[in-house]
């Protein structure tokens, strides 16, 4: 038994048939990869308000996101951008996969997300109208917008999903958190779950939460802002946006005629003893567990995506514990979340899914911005451009503040073409 509650090899493992990205790369998983194989970043100073009075000054913003335009009309004034974003990239999710609610059991399909802060925008705006003109200007939907669960929520009545629906609040971690649960679901009588995160705090409210942690980067210079695993690495970038996948059993997949992306062969999950304890940080042991869960043997993984904090002895600790699976430059080593900036709830998601892309097309994109690997961090990071490798076998690792510490490992599919 993995620390996913799963017996290996109990059940086929899950395909995944669908992905939605909206994210500081792009909008839409085709734009998403191709500014990940260019090296092009999404990461610059903040323009959803004016960051002057505060110490952190860029992140990741999604380009061109107009809710307005996007999501249903009566929505937009009920809901935060973290739902906006979410009920976009869903949609395209279920699009790429081919799959048409209507014509599914509805209750033979779930909703499971991941989140982080919330509607904090949606609450700051709420509170903004609260002390400036009194308790009678506040939105009724307060009470829902600002909600972990919202887009669970308003995912699952969009599409008519009436299955088992969740969310998980595990920080970064929790887009892969939300991935095993789907595991769980499709194991005991779901067909298909949509699953995924997304996060949208680039407020004012949202950005002070996030400082309150120490690990934000201060400077300026969008080039110089998040460099993980490098001399000059200062902390890491927040960011916006996430992505969404179909995730469904294999026969499901067969029988609607549908390729897939790759198999969702193992995660398990650990959470780090508390500062101070003595005991050693919990990463190592969960790659070991979600790798025997997968079945699959550490030779055998041909690329690491990392979870890359930023924060030197973040780093440090991760590279150590990948060093200790695989031994040192025992395997390729990547982040191209350097691209986007963390997205909390929405950044495992999205690492999931460009790990996907990778096995699909065989290539290993790189770590853009690096230039001098921190010593100690002995990985064989790859950097400068893509390699193609013809992965077959990945691993994501995710890590959230407060000690969320899970992994997953995934396997090449069938699909050979990218949707839009």
């Amino acid at each position: 038994m993995s620390a996913s509650g799963l017996r290996s090899g109990h059940h086929p493992p899950p395909v995944v048939t669908g992905l939605g990205v909206v994210a500081p790369t792009g909008i839409g998983v085709r734009r998403h990869w191709e500014s990940v194989l260019a090296g092009k970043s999404g990461l610059g100073r903040i323009t959803r308000f004016d960051p002057s009075r505060y110490p952190v000054q860029v992140a990741g913003e999604i380009p061109g996101f107009d809710a307005g335009r996007l999501v249903p009309g009566r929505l937009v004034p009920q809901t935060d951008r973290f739902t906006h974003v979410a009920l976009i990239a869903a949609e395209a999710a279920l699009d790429d996969a081919r799959a048409e609610p209507r014509s599914l059991p509805e209750y033979e399909m779930a909703v499971v997300t991941a989140s982080s802060s919330g509607g904090t925008e949606f609450g700051q705006h709420e509170m903004e109208r609260l002390y400036q003109k009194g308790s009678s200007w506040v939105s009724a939907y307060q009470s829902i917008a600002w909600f972990y669960a919202a887009t669970t929520g308003q995912v699952s009545i969009r599409h008519g999903m009436r299955g088992p629906c969740g969310v998980l609040c595990c920080e970064q971690a929790g887009g892969l958190e939300a991935l095993a649960q789907s595991r769980r679901l499709l194991n005991s009588g779901s067909r298909l779950v949509l699953s995924g995160g997304t996060d949208a705090s680039l407020c004012p409210y949202g950005l002070v939460a996030q400082m309150a942690t120490g690990n934000l980067s201060t400077e300026d210079d969008p080039a110089r802002a998040y460099k993980p695993f490098d001399v000059a690495a200062s902390g890491q970038v927040p960011g916006e946006g996430g992505a969404f996948l179909v995730v469904e059993s294999a026969a499901s997949a067969r029988e609607r005629g549908v390729g897939h992306y790759g198999t969702l062969l193992g995660h398990a999950a650990g959470f780090d003893p508390p500062p101070g304890s003595g005991r050693p940080p919990v990463l190592a042991s969960v790659i070991r567990q979600a790798l025997a869960n997968a079945e699959v043997g550490p030779e055998e993984v041909d690329v690491v995506f990392a979870d890359a904090s930023g924060v030197p002895a973040h780093d440090l600790a991760e590279a150590r514990a990948i060093t200790e699976v695989f031994g040192p430059g025992g395997v390729p080593v990547t982040a191209p979340k350097t691209l986007t900036g963390r997205l909390y709830a929405g950044g495992a998601a999205l690492d999931t899914v460009t790990a996907l892309l990778a096995l699909t097309s065989g290539v290993v994109p790189h770590t853009a911005g690096l230039e001098r690997q921190a010593p100690g961090c002995d990985l064989a990071l790859v950097r400068d451009r893509p390699r193609r490798t013809d992965p077959r076998v990945a691993v994501v690792l995710a890590r959230g503040h407060g000690g969320f510490t899970s992994a997953l490992v995934a396997g090449r599919g069938d699909r050979t073409d990218i949707g839009q």
